[in-house]
């Protein structure tokens, strides 16, 4: 027995020519308070305010940012601001060392006596911690 699988669901039905229900909302919705500003505040004063709602209201419906609506991104923006964020500030302290030596008889721009090749960071208990910590760092909200 087959059954017909629904395909394409997560795209939205054109109802009012080449806009969706929601990009006709945007449209009629700023077309609506672009009317109420010419109404209220007559051309030259309402020019600026006209724009800007046009514009958004545009932006709104055509504009798609890495092929997602622009409403997502403005959301995005919004939470951005508005959650608290984690600042980590650590200060490093920096060794003051004299000049290094003249290079005698090195090779490949070696020092005398200097074993290439060799890390010599150890892990330590304090260094341990503050990866174990970064790695703990996670937005356990979701």
């Amino acid at each position: 027995m087959q059954f017909k699988v629904p395909q394409f669901l997560d795209i939205e039905d054109k109802i009012f020519g080449p806009f969706t229900f929601r990009e006709f909302v945007y449209l009629a919705g700023g077309a609506g308070l672009c009317f109420i500003f010419y109404k209220l505040l007559g051309l030259l004063l309402g020019a600026i305010p006209i724009l800007i709602i046009a514009g958004f209201s545009g932006m709104l419906i055509f504009y798609r940012p890495n092929n997602k609506p622009f409403l997502y991104m403005i959301e995005s923006g919004f939470k951005y601001f508005s959650q608290n964020k984690l600042y980590i500030w650590k200060r490093k302290l920096s060794k003051k060392t004299s000049p290094p030596a003249p290079l005698l008889g090195g090779v490949g721009g070696q020092r005398p006596g200097e074993v290439v090749g060799i890390n010599r960071s150890k892990l330590t208990g304090s260094r341990l911690r503050d990866l174990a910590w970064s790695l703990d760092v996670l937005d356990l909200k979701k």
